[in-house]
């Protein structure tokens, strides 16, 4: 048996495609999870980057740079996340939960054929990225509907940036971890929320992500007690072709921008937590685990993250709360 990432044993997700559920009553509905997909190794990053890109090639710099990343990390872990994720959901749900990521195994298009070789007529599909984007959501539900022919009724969650249990969810990771990081520091810590960025002509075009990602931000701090002198918002992860004085900007400030804002301001560390992310994976692990850190280290900084909500049984309902609120009683 091939060893779990994550240590899970034979209750392995990812490599051993473990799931509890068994479809005894022949359900009519099955849930969908979606998400961006990852490789499996270093050596899978060009392959893995020609579905990222549609097939355009990169520069050789960035394609090493990447392959760079992944090998500091080690192993991107965000399809077992989210395969125990459906495990979980499944569990809770009595009901079939399958996982479809776009540049990555499982494919959306094979699990889209899956579900359909087996009969389901209703398919909630959920996208893994809480705020809305074209550059997210969008193109996944694109990868579901393919040529449009789908064999089955789809229910496609177009957002849920702002549901009461994913910032509980966020909230129970964020308290005592940032009141323990604020001890260490000998302070209380600044936190700075982070989500993914996405280019400027996105938003300018009308979409809604920072505008949510902002909002979830907001709910998490009310749900943790925050007062709004506690925290502060910043868009991570920028594309390697959106730095500043590009063509082609990307939404800010960026991390280390904020960074330098707070040191300037007279803190000595800062507490980070990523609320547009579901679970450890490369932008995680490495983008603030090590960029980060190093980059804060640099500053004369310290730099806290609390952990990711991974298998977070909080997450788990939240997720269950948005299925039974579309499930078609009786029969499902």
């Amino acid at each position: 048996m091939t060893a779990c990432p994550l240590g899970l044993a034979s209750q392995c997700y990812c490599a051993n495609k473990i799931s509890s559920f068994a479809d005894r009553n022949r359900a009519k509905t099955a849930v969908l999870l979606l998400a961006h997909g990852s490789p499996e190794t270093p050596d899978h990053i060009p392959e893995f980057l020609k579905y990222v890109t549609g097939g355009r090639p990169l520069p050789p710099a960035v394609v090493e740079e990447i392959r760079h990343r992944y090998s500091q990390i080690g192993f991107s872990p965000l399809a077992c996340w989210t395969l125990l994720q459906a495990d979980q959901l499944s569990q809770s749900l009595n009901m079939p939960v399958f996982v479809g990521m776009r540049n990555w195994k499982p494919f959306i298009g094979d699990t889209v054929k899956a579900i359909a070789s087996r009969g389901y007529e209703r398919v909630i599909a959920i996208c893994l990225a809480p705020q809305n984007s074209r550059t997210s959501v969008g193109l996944y539900r694109s990868a579901v509907i393919g040529d449009g022919n789908l064999p089955f009724e789809m229910d496609f969650v177009e957002e849920w940036h702002d549901h009461p249990l994913l910032a509980k969810a966020f909230a129970e990771k964020l308290r005592g971890a940032w009141e323990r990081a604020s001890a260490e520091n000998g302070a209380k810590l600044p936190i700075l929320f982070t989500a993914h960025s996405v280019p400027e002509r996105t938003i300018a075009a009308g979409d809604p992500y920072e505008r949510q990602s902002k909002e979830t931000a907001e709910l998490v701090a009310k749900q943790a007690g925050l007062s709004p002198d506690d925290w502060t918002f910043a868009f991570q992860s920028q594309g390697m072709s959106g730095g500043a004085g590009s063509a082609n900007p990307w939404i800010g400030p960026t991390v280390e921008d904020t960074i330098k804002n707070l040191k300037a301001k007279d803190h000595r560390g800062v507490f980070l937590q990523p609320v547009g992310f579901l679970c450890d994976h490369v932008e995680v692990l490495y983008d603030i685990d090590i960029a980060f850190k190093q980059f804060a280290e640099k500053e004369g900084m310290r730099l806290w993250r609390a952990e990711s909500l991974n298998g977070s049984k909080t997450l788990t309902a939240a997720l269950a709360k948005i299925v039974s609120g579309r499930v078609k009683t009786p029969g499902l």
